[in-house]
């Protein structure tokens, strides 16, 4: 069954990792795409890979800090496809990790404009055009950082990742009666180019130790965080607002 048959949605952060799988498995299950990140290049291979997949995409090339973008997806969304009924505000950054008294306001501010500030501005733009529409489902990416564990030296990340969390909750109560759902996906570990695991300097000991603090033992992959990403966006998840879904592998529940 294509849960997604003739919605539209728009998914940032798709250049890879969640966001490229999460934009793969929309178009295959029936939505038309409108996919962004900041690698024009990535984008335009992906929008390859959906069409040959038999499903429709196209890209918006850009950063989410500038609201010309996401003006530019919106309106992307209503001149190609009339409307739109699904946004996955799923860009972000890890930024330097550093002890909060070593880390540099710039870092700071820079990943609290892309996680939050972003996140604002996509759903600014995106909330008249799904109130057009008499509904639909706004998505963002939160993490489990900042909501059930802390990690040293990811102060920033996690901080806005948490306003993340506040922002759905009033945006929930906001939009329910428009008939918009609102909310969070807190992925686990995931096994992207973002992750710790693949810096440069990260050895077998990261992976083994990035392992073994989920009660699954292992890391997602995008695909499975796509998954549940789908499920939110979906009609399946009819009755579902305001939450933080944690897709965690129960990293926020272990202590073996």
């Amino acid at each position: 069954m294509k849960q997604l048959i003739d919605k539209v949605a728009i998914v940032t952060g798709a250049s890879s990792g969640i966001g490229h799988a999460a934009a793969r498995l929309f178009a295959s299950s029936g939505a038309n795409v409108i996919v962004s990140a900041r690698r024009q290049n990535e984008l335009d291979a992906l929008v390859e890979a959906i069409a040959r997949d038999g499903g429709t995409a196209v890209s918006v090339a850009g950063d989410v800090c500038d609201e010309h973008l996401t003006q530019r997806l919106v309106a992307t969304a209503l001149e190609r496809f009339g409307g739109l009924d699904i946004a996955f505000n799923n860009a972000g950054i890890v930024g330097p990790m550093a002890p909060l008294q070593d880390m540099a306001p710039n870092d700071w501010h820079n990943v609290m404009e892309t996680n939050l500030t972003g996140a604002f501005l996509g759903a600014k733009y995106q909330i008249p055009a799904l109130l057009q529409r008499g509904g639909g489902s706004l998505l963002f990416t939160s993490s489990f950082v900042g909501h059930t564990a802390g990690m040293p030296g990811m102060a920033a990340y996690a901080a806005s990742k948490a306003g993340i969390l506040g922002l759905v909750k009033c945006l929930a109560a906001e939009l329910g009666p428009e008939g918009i759902r609102v909310n969070a996906l807190l992925p686990g570990g995931t096994d992207t180019p973002a992750s710790i695991t693949n810096a440069p300097d990260a050895g077998p000991e990261v992976q083994a130790f990035v392992e073994s603090i989920h009660a699954l033992k292992r890391m997602a992959t995008p695909e499975e965080i796509a998954r549940a990403a789908l499920y939110l966006a979906s009609d399946d998840a009819s009755f579902v607002t305001g939450t933080a879904m944690l897709v965690d592998g129960g990293v926020s529940i272990n202590r073996t």
